[in-house]
């Protein structure tokens, strides 16, 4: 991502917040693993939307027609005795010229020096709960300001969410966002090609899901976007299933639920597949019908389209193959208006994606469903999950769990599968495993 486009983003939010305000954004606290290892850090992605600036103890604050500079940021000096041992620090300096912050100060003055600029605003934006830390500290510096009331200090007056504006902002990718996110999924998708080529009998879940990180890391994407899910057989009717520690077996599927993170911006695919190579009968009707229910639910993708026009068209189709495959009894519309259908299709059809996996971004305004429009990008992801020991279901079914997911780019003509590198139909699945 260029400096050109931090700089518009900031440029954006500060017109919408307008003069005499103060925008104030903290940044992601490292975490302590245990005893003195620490977490790998990962930004916070509100902050480094807007910064570009990838190091811990920072807070970014935006002061709309700021004489002496707009962009502020607060960050740590430059320490040569720290930086022998963890690396680089940027310091002032490097925020100033690397980073186009106007100004810029020591973290450790955070304290002296906010609260006079915060005296000089009407308005406050900011994500208040997301840092206990520096809530306790904006309540202090606001009190602080009212208490000398009547030596003329004049206090904020209205504080606001920053996240509402600037999660907004978020919703719709730019060109950049985009090209980025195209190039995560067409990496994602090559790891997915990967592990069906390699896949066998015995291997263990987590053999897998290194393969899968293997591929990620050794085409540039070295961080993936959540846990990978590698859920065999009956591991993946469990949808959240992250232990994969147990071996795959003959003649059972396998659900990879699996994307790589590329420079901060999310991928998010899902593929089941027979382990063996082949799809036995059952598995090839229900994976029929849950790739049939994808197809549906992607067509609705288009601007204008209410964003639960694909859910919708989802549950239809899914509804309408249980009722012919016997696993559902009675009429479609009414087992759609009696939510029949989430016995075995429980979860939503998909998500917000972009720097977060489960992007932000409001899903209704007043109370209607968002319509879709070009720069959105969300997944389609339906699924069927029949545990063994499903009552009242034949055992041919059980043990069976299949989600296909791709990530969906709104465009001005209709949407663009970016992920469509990723075999799904049976005759590709099969095929790339044969080889």
């Amino acid at each position: 991502m260029t400096r050109t486009e931090f700089k518009r983003r900031r440029r954006q939010l500060m017109r919408m917040m307008g003069k005499d305000s103060i925008a104030i954004l903290p940044a992601a606290a490292a975490k302590q693993r245990n005893n003195d290892v620490q977490y790998s850090y990962r930004p916070d992605s509100d902050f480094y939307y807007l910064t570009g600036f990838g190091e811990p103890e920072a807070v970014a604050v935006l002061i709309p027609g700021r004489k002496q500079g707009e962009y502020i940021l607060f960050c740590r000096e430059k320490d040569p005795d720290k930086e022998r041992w963890d690396g680089p620090i940027t310091g002032q300096e490097g925020a100033v010229n690397d980073y186009d912050a106007d100004d810029s100060f020591p973290i450790a003055d955070l304290n002296e020096i906010l609260p006079r600029m915060l005296e000089q605003c009407e308005r406050v934006f900011y994500a208040m709960g997301c840092n206990p830390e520096l809530d306790q500290q904006m309540s202090n510096w606001v009190s602080q300001l009212r208490s000398k009331g009547r030596s003329g200090v004049h206090p904020p007056q209205e504080f606001i969410a920053l996240d509402h504006y600037l999660h907004d902002m978020r919703l719709y990718k730019s060109r950049s966002e985009i090209a980025l996110m195209r190039k995560a999924a067409k990496i994602s998708a090559a790891a997915h090609r990967r592990i069906m080529r390699d896949c066998k009998a015995g291997m263990m879940e987590y053999q897998m899901e290194a393969d899968f990180r293997h591929e990620c890391a050794r085409r540039g994407a070295r961080e993936q976007a959540y846990n990978p899910i590698v859920g065999g057989g009956d591991n993946a009717t469990v949808l959240h299933y992250v232990d994969n520690d147990c071996k795959l077996q003959s003649g059972d599927l396998v659900l990879v639920d699996a994307g790589c993170e590329l420079e901060m911006y999310a991928s998010d695919i899902t593929r089941s597949f027979p382990v063996s190579g082949r799809f036995s009968e059952p598995q090839a009707q229900l994976y029929q019908l849950v790739l049939d229910a994808q197809l549906a639910a992607i067509k609705q993708v288009k601007p204008g389209s209410p964003y639960n026009a694909p859910h919708k068209a989802a549950v239809r189709t899914l509804t309408r193959g249980l009722v012919k495959l016997g696993l559902l009894k009675g009429q479609v519309n009414t087992l759609i208006r009696n939510e029949k259908y989430k016995k075995f299709f429980m979860h939503g059809t998909g998500h917000w994606l972009g720097m977060d996996v489960h992007d932000v971004g409001d899903y209704k305004i007043d109370s209607h469903w968002r319509q879709l429009e070009p720069g959105m990008v969300l997944t389609i992801e339906p699924g069927l999950y029949i545990p063994l020991g499903s009552k009242g279901v034949a055992k041919k079914w059980q043990g069976i769990g299949i989600r296909i997911e791709d990530d969906i780019l709104v465009t001005r003509d209709g949407h663009e599968i970016l992920s469509k590198d990723a075999p799904k139909t049976i005759e590709e699945i099969e095929a790339i495993m044969a080889k």
